[in-house]
């Protein structure tokens, strides 16, 4: 299965999957560091598995660029995939919590924002981490957490392709 040499599809695959992932993480990120939402402990578990792929997926979109051994790329597309699905799974896991059908972890609080060093007694009084079962926001009916899922879904299908299609 992974003997197979990769092709043109492989190589636009893993870019894809790569820019795809970045741009997941990307916007996570963005909205922590400029919408200013602090993310709980379960959106922080989210993301370990995309910090986990990319790398792996980058190796894998040079592989198949440069045209190493077919199991390479496939094998890294494949790992990529089994990334995504668990992140898909942590994803609705805390939609599921967000949605009142499952209970919040009692360590679920996440770090509040410390705004000074120097007053750090007084922030950890007056700062409230986040809770994991409450959304931050919803857009179209979909949690940060949800929205993860739809992406952690395409992300799993494209990477599939890459890892387990014909090479063309």
């Amino acid at each position: 299965m992974f003997d197979r040499e990769s092709g043109k599809m492989q190589k636009w695959l893993s870019v894809l999957l790569l820019a795809g992932m970045v741009a997941v993480i990307g916007t996570a990120l963005g909205f922590e560091h400029i919408g200013g939402y602090t993310p709980c402990k379960l959106c922080l578990g989210q993301r370990q598995p995309y910090y986990a792929a990319i790398p792996l997926v980058a190796l894998g979109a040079v592989s198949a660029l440069l045209n190493w051994p077919g199991f390479v790329t496939r094998g890294l597309l494949a790992v990529g995939g089994l990334l995504m699905v668990y992140t898909g799974i942590l994803g609705v896991e805390h939609a599921a919590i967000e949605w009142g059908f499952l209970p919040s972890p009692g360590d679920c609080g996440g770090g509040g924002t410390v705004t000074d060093a120097g007053n750090l007694l007084g922030d950890l009084t007056r700062v409230k981490p986040p809770s994991c079962d409450e959304a931050a926001g919803r857009f179209l009916g979909l949690s940060f957490a949800g929205w993860n899922v739809v992406a952690a879904l395409i992300l799993t299908a494209i990477a599939f392709k890459g890892a387990f299609g014909k090479a063309r």
